[in-house]
């Protein structure tokens, strides 16, 4: 039996949260056993005590990467967990006092994001490297750019497996159920449906799919914009779409809780992120419902969608280009039924949970031989 000690430094339940209870779920109990550190309080803690393992709260780790309280207090956690391998996400202060307590140690890089020439270039990158190999046995990237975004910073690739993130299906809605969200949100029959499910901040881009809206409905077709979710920048999105005369047309759901019922009534999904975004879990959530995307050329969004397979690849930050694609499918209904088929087959072949705390368990049991 390997023993193996998550640490997690999120107080809230984001992507990387949601990526280690997907593990946590599906991991097999008879060979390892799994225990997770998080913050006093986070919001994680009941959905891991549902899943009956153990958590064990740290005072000086929310929302930290590196302190030396944190170092200390984690030592401690490490030396009576007596674990074999300590698994960070984000928190280099779990990896530096797993690595002094003398145990194999991983982690895993959850996002993407533009790199500071203080890590990328000259002595700053071969320091930086330097030190993020030296505090790991194993490094997990969640998707190809997160690798770039660590060689990038003096990482050597080959020290870097590429994991992709996996999510359990989503259960298509009842026909009662999809027959009341449209109604609520003003969805008649022959509107085409778009939703893009992202924190409402900057880097996600909606303000690039609220100008494809708006080219798409001046051209006389009928489409239905949801921005579903919630975030710092709803509030001026809201005045924008307001401004441009579409509030009958771009609907703010706010908060959803059942994430199936919302991507039951969605003919495409939208990401439009251009700062952030490593393999994006609603995505895979809509594929395994067969509902094909338009998404930016950033990130890890090339790693999901095929273009012409699954969706389409739109320009970074071209609303006009974003159009088109959406259009596009819009007015194929041919191309639109063999994009959905296909997003139910390649999220088969290489999205599943399973899939996804199979190839973790690999790099476990891997460190130990």
């Amino acid at each position: 039996m390997i023993k193996v000690l998550n640490i997690i430094s999120d107080s809230n339940i984001g992507g990387a949260g949601r990526c280690v209870l997907t593990f946590l779920k599906y991991f097999d109990r008879t060979k390892f056993d799994v225990e997770v550190v998080v913050p006093r309080n986070s919001l994680l803690i009941p959905e891991i005590n549902k899943l009956g393992i153990k958590t064990i709260e740290a005072d000086t780790i929310a929302e930290k990467s590196l302190s030396g309280e944190s170092i200390k207090e984690l030592k401690k956690i490490i030396k009576d967990s007596n674990c074999d391998i300590v698994h960070t996400h984000g928190n280099m202060s779990g990896r530096i006092a797993g690595r002094q307590c003398g145990k194999k140690v991983v982690f895993t890089r959850h996002s993407v994001f533009p790199v500071s020439p203080r890590i990328s270039k000259g002595i700053g990158k071969k320091i930086n490297g330097m030190i993020n190999m030296h505090y790991a046995d194993d490094i997990i990237a969640v998707a190809e750019a997160a690798k770039e975004n660590l060689t990038d910073t003096g990482i050597d690739g080959n020290r870097v497996k590429v994991i992709l993130n996996g999510v359990e299906p989503q259960k298509r809605a009842s026909d009662e159920t999809i027959r009341t969200l449209k109604s609520k949100y003003g969805i008649k029959s022959g509107d085409f449906t778009v939703g893009i499910m992202a924190r409402i901040e900057e880097v996600k881009g909606h303000i690039y799919l609220i100008e494809a809206t708006e080219k798409i409905k001046k051209a006389g077709r009928p489409i239905k914009t949801l921005i579903i979710g919630t975030g710092a920048l709803e509030e001026k999105l809201k005045k924008v779409v307001a401004e441009k005369g579409l509030e009958d047309t771009v609907i703010f759901t706010g908060f959803i809780k059942n994430v199936n019922e919302v991507l039951s009534i969605l003919d495409v999904q939208a990401n439009a992120s251009f700062g952030t975004e490593a393999t994006s879990l609603s995505l895979l959530e809509g594929m395994s419902l067969g509902i094909p995307a338009v998404v930016s050329d950033y990130g890890g969004n090339p790693g999901v969608i095929t273009h012409g397979e699954n969706g389409y690849i739109f320009k970074l930050k071209d609303s006009d280009d974003m159009a088109k694609y959406i259009m596009k499918l819009m007015d194929e209904p041919e191309t639109y039924e063999y994009m959905k088929n296909k997003s139910v087959e390649i999220f088969n072949k290489k999205f599943t949970a399973e899939i996804y705390a199979e190839n973790i368990e690999k790099v476990y049991a891997g460190l130990m031989k």
